[in-house]
């Protein structure tokens, strides 16, 4: 007697699907997919705002809270060292974001010039990019034909 797939592979590709409507995290994809496969789209639905909505209502009323208590000198006080903290968690990324990204001198001058640009020019982000990543590609196109000796 052959066995049937837990999942066939229209299913696997319409929970794919699925998966990306919702939001990212891991586990609401798979309440989504698990919800749905058991009770259809409702089920899906169901499964989703069940994963969603505590999560949800503790933050809207620790939000509440907040803005309650937030002229106290106390909650003034644990919230600076809170961004103090912040600070240094987003430093530690950096610097490990660096150490992976600059690999050669290519990316150390695209480093430099968007990290100078940035202090300097009020300019979008976006533009930083789709810089950085044009001069990446003319890069890689330019070391390529250089590398073929063409």
């Amino acid at each position: 007697m052959e066995k049937r797939p837990w999942v066939t592979e229209e299913e696997l590709v319409d929970y794919y699907a699925i998966g990306q409507c919702t939001p990212g995290v891991i586990a609401v994809n798979l309440s989504t997919f698990v919800g749905r496969k058991r009770a259809g789209d409702l089920g899906g639905v169901t499964a989703t705002a069940g994963f969603i909505l505590p999560s949800l209502v503790i933050i809207v009323l620790l939000a509440g809270l907040i803005t309650h208590v937030s002229d106290l000198g106390w909650v003034q006080n644990a919230f600076a060292g809170i961004r103090a903290c912040v600070c240094v968690l987003i430093f530690n990324a950096v610097v490990k974001l660096v150490k992976k990204s600059i690999v050669d001198r290519w990316t150390l001058g695209i480093f430099i010039v968007v990290f100078a640009l940035g202090i300097f020019v009020d300019v979008s982000p976006v533009w930083f990019v789709l810089a950085a990543a044009a001069v990446g590609l003319l890069v890689q196109q330019f070391g390529a034909r250089k590398a073929g000796g063409a």
